[in-house]
């Protein structure tokens, strides 16, 4: 699968950590697809040898120790020749859950490190093509396991409208899976949920489950999700319905998940709960179902404004309480008052 990517110099360096944005997701099915900007002239795809014709990417099964050889096909359709530049890296997994690569320059440790070409650059004549000719060599001490990344071409040129240069790139995807003891394995970390009341007390409010998928194991999984509301003892429980699925993460990656569920009472306690089906994802694409992942967490689920409201209804009640005992103390003192003045008078009169 191709990508472009168009940067100033500039930020060359932060641009190209969207380089390979989508490099290998298996949706595309071209194969070195023209890139849609004009000035880009050149195409890039796999070679065509004993591990397949038309492949979409590069997929590789090794033990530690060995070598693959294969090459990368680019194609000049342009009317003058190119230079290209060439690297390999090692793949990661984005924020939005996209694919993509290190930066040019920046440490590789595995597949970017593994992957050597005779030259760090191809010259293409116009209208025709070169095989780029490269080894990947596994170390012998190598963790058994899956490994991602990618091989790229760059292309550096003026834009004089702009006063800038402008790095142009295509790539194709690597992945690797290194042979061994293959124990994948996924966790699930920071699981909470908090509830957000509104001020209407009797409405309930929306509560929000988080929590961090870790890929602990050593092969690429995906996961199938689900997660729970209830009140205390399991009372008013809610579904948060479908959720989904996390991108492929790689081994030692992290996604968050955050879960909205709507209409949750106030239960003064709420238990969020969590399953998760760890999905193992091979080279071919197909997929394995490991056993249930669970988690819980407990928060508040208070409904503020209606304590406010009962603290005031207790309040006035204890107020006119004590208001009302303090005018009956006031009509007895009278009372007693009369009376001993009644009294008074009535010993008076009888000396």
């Amino acid at each position: 699968m191709n990508h472009l990517l168009k940067s100033p110099r500039t930020l060359a360096r932060t641009a190209a950590l969207a380089l390979i944005a989508a490099l290998a997701l298996a949706v595309l099915p071209a194969i070195g697809a023209q890139a849609s900007d004009d000035d880009v002239t050149w195409t890039v795809r796999t070679a065509s040898n004993q591990f397949g014709a038309e492949r979409t990417a590069y997929n590789y099964a090794v033990n530690p120790g060995q070598t693959v050889d294969d090459a990368l096909v680019v194609s000049n359709h342009g009317a003058t020749p190119v230079d290209l530049g060439v690297y390999a890296a090692d793949g990661y997994t984005t924020e939005s859950g996209q694919f993509d690569l290190l930066v040019a320059g920046a440490k590789s440790v595995g597949v970017g490190a593994w992957v050597a070409g005779g030259t760090d650059h191809v010259t293409v004549a116009a209208g025709q093509s070169v095989e780029y000719p490269f080894t990947l060599t596994v170390p012998a001490n190598a963790t058994p396991g899956d490994y991602s990344g990618g091989i790229v071409t760059t292309l550096t040129q003026p834009d004089d409208a702009n006063g800038i240069n402008v790095d142009r790139r295509l790539g194709v995807k690597i992945t690797l899976r290194v042979g061994g003891d293959l124990k994948p394995s996924l966790a699930i970390e920071n699981m909470h949920v908090d509830w957000n009341g509104g001020l209407n007390p009797f409405a309930g409010g929306d509560a929000t489950v988080s929590y961090t998928l870790h890929n602990t194991g050593n092969a690429v999984v995906s996961a199938q999700q689900a997660a729970t509301v209830s009140g205390p003892f399991g009372w008013f429980a809610l579904d948060a319905g479908t959720l989904d699925a996390p991108p492929q993460l790689l081994p030692g990656e992290t996604w968050n998940v955050s879960v909205p569920v709507r209409d949750v009472p106030a239960e003064f306690w709420l238990t969020a709960s969590a399953s998760v089906v760890p999905v193992v994802i091979d080279s071919s694409g197909s997929t394995t179902n490991l056993d249930a992942v669970t988690s819980a967490a407990t928060g508040p689920a208070i409904p503020w404004m209606l304590l406010v409201i009962i603290l005031v209804i207790v309040a006035l009640i204890i107020l006119a309480v004590r208001l009302r005992r303090r005018a009956a103390s006031h009509r007895q003192a009278r009372e007693d008052a009369r009376v001993k003045e009644a009294v008074d008078l009535a010993l008076e009169g009888s000396r």
